[in-house]
């Protein structure tokens, strides 16, 4: 009787298939293990067409080069990679900070990668960090590359998706309506009084779906002029000040300005107290994040909290949960809550 390989019998009793090794690349492309192993990581050592050949090979099997396999005596790696738009935002710094207390209390270690707010970059990240077989994934959003989809679906690591909700879940997903934060503060600031409103946004899509939401609802509330000014990330000060500038120099000013962020916001401040304007009496201020600089500052700043110490607690769970065994879907909603300070 032949003997069963090892992905025959993962299929018999249920379990994960493993991953592919050097000796079946090979076999599949017709050449030797140590052929595979130097068009992966010495292709000087081989020709050019040896090489494409293999690498067309790899790419076809879903292949990743384990570079951990001399150094673990099982298949798991301990390593949990995290990818955020940005480590400057300390509202991102909060979400990642609680996930990594929460997963070192379990005795994983987190392996971080920023993508400039970019699904491509994120696409180069995830190839750079598959390599290092981590155990699971978290990812910043549901914006992703088809190649990034394809590359998760295929690997079958546990991935959450952060800091939103929608309905093409990569595998888990923890955070919070973007939509409903812009209609929430449509809702709210209507309802106060206000009708002249202005938008100051980095161009960020998550940021920009809060935008449109916001004007779409305003619109339903009968307010259907909201100028808004998108500049290039990255958020700051700076950017705050001449999105500020800007929106004063149209034919009807705003009483209240939207940011896409506690950072834009503190710019807005500032520019607005260098042209002696009071807050917010003469122009209310709303943020986004509820920072520790806009909690202090003066005035103290409106904002938005999305529970980010929640957030990231709550993936690192649901990683800590599924690589347990635990199979049951996660959708978490850990929703947001709009708080008014002086600045509003």
């Amino acid at each position: 009787m032949a003997r069963k390989s090892r992905r025959e019998l993962a299929q018999l009793d249920g379990t994960t298939e493993l991953p592919l090794t050097v000796r079946e690349v090979a076999l599949a492309a017709g050449v030797s293990p140590i052929t595979v192993s130097r068009a992966l990581h010495r292709p000087s050592l081989v020709s050019a067409a040896t090489r494409e050949h293999v690498l067309a090979v790899v790419k076809e099997l879903g292949y990743v080069p384990n570079l951990l396999a001399g150094s673990l005596a099982s298949s798991k790696s301990r390593l949990v990679a995290i990818l955020l738009p940005t480590i400057a935002n300390s509202i991102y710094a909060t979400v990642v900070q609680a996930i990594m207390e929460r997963l070192t209390e379990a005795g994983y270690q987190a392996l971080i990668g920023p993508t400039g707010y970019s699904p491509e970059k994120e696409e180069e990240l995830l190839e750079a960090i598959l390599g290092r077989r981590p155990d699971g994934i978290v990812l910043t959003g549901t914006l992703h590359t088809p190649a990034s989809r394809e590359r998760l679906a295929a690997l079958n690591i546990p991935v959450v998706e952060a800091w939103d909700l929608s309905a093409e879940a990569l595998d888990m997903q923890v955070g919070f309506s973007h939509e409903q934060v812009g209609m929430a503060l449509a809702d709210h600031f209507v309802a106060r009084g206000y009708r002249r409103f202005g938008v100051i946004s980095v161009d960020d899509p998550r940021a920009m779906r809060r935008n449109l939401a916001l004007q779409a609802r305003l619109a339903e509330l009968g307010i259907g002029e909201v100028p808004m000014e998108v500049l290039p990330l990255p958020a700051t000060w700076e950017v705050g000040r001449i999105g500020l500038a800007r929106l004063l120099e149209r034919p009807v000013p705003p009483e209240l300005v939207l940011c896409s962020s506690d950072t834009l916001a503190l710019g807005v401040v500032a520019e607005a107290n260098s042209r002696g304007l009071r807050i917010p009496e003469q122009l209310a201020v709303m943020g986004f994040g509820d920072t520790t600089n806009g909690r202090f500052a003066t005035p103290a700043l409106s904002t938005v909290s999305v529970n980010a110490d929640v957030m990231g607690r709550s993936v690192a769970q649901s990683l800590l949960d599924r690589l347990a065994g635990e199979r049951t879907a996660v959708n978490l909603d850990t929703g947001f809550v709009l708080i008014e300070r002086q600045s509003s």
